[in-house]
């Protein structure tokens, strides 16, 4: 199913908010271990923002993931469990190439997870189908998520910016 079409039954939306739940899993995977892939003196020397950074982009994916799970629990469906995920991520991604590395890691986690979410909220705007769930509160949960997803992808270009 592409993002391009409308979200018709709720089985197209429960898959499609199973993939926001991959998503933020693997973006809270790699946010928790990118500082511990760093070497040492690298990781000594991290900028203090950036460890902050990391942390919360961290716990807000993991937030993000509880609230997709808890409506992808009300459409009585299954997510995968962050564990599955976790070694999955530990197994296909290297560890990146210093602080830069990093941060441009962050950040293109940031824009894929707002571009995915603009366009499901799309999608479903752009149906008329009803859902075994509250369509308002699949929207506002959404929507909010894609503001957060937004604000980090600012954050994570302040840094940047600041250490150009």
């Amino acid at each position: 199913m592409s993002l391009g079409q409308r979200v018709a039954t709720d089985h197209q939306l429960a898959r499609l908010l199973q993939i926001g739940v991959v998503l933020e899993e693997v973006v809270e995977s790699r946010a928790a271990h990118h500082l511990e892939s760093l070497p040492e003196a690298e990781r000594e020397a991290i900028d203090p923002d950036v460890e902050a950074l990391l942390d919360e982009a961290a716990d807000e994916s993991a937030e993000h993931r509880d609230r997709l799970a808890a409506l992808v629990d009300e459409l009585e469906a299954e997510t995968v469990p962050y564990e599955e995920i976790n070694a999955l991520v530990d197994a296909r991604y290297g560890p990146p190439e210093g602080t830069d590395g990093v941060l441009y890691d962050q950040l293109c986690n940031e824009e894929t997870a707002y571009k995915f979410y603009d366009d499901l909220i799309g999608a479903i705007e752009s149906s008329d189908a009803e859902y075994a769930i509250d369509r308002e509160e699949v929207l506002e949960t959404l929507r909010a998520i894609r503001e957060e997803e937004r604000e980090g992808v600012e954050d994570v270009t302040e840094i940047m910016e600041r250490r150009a």
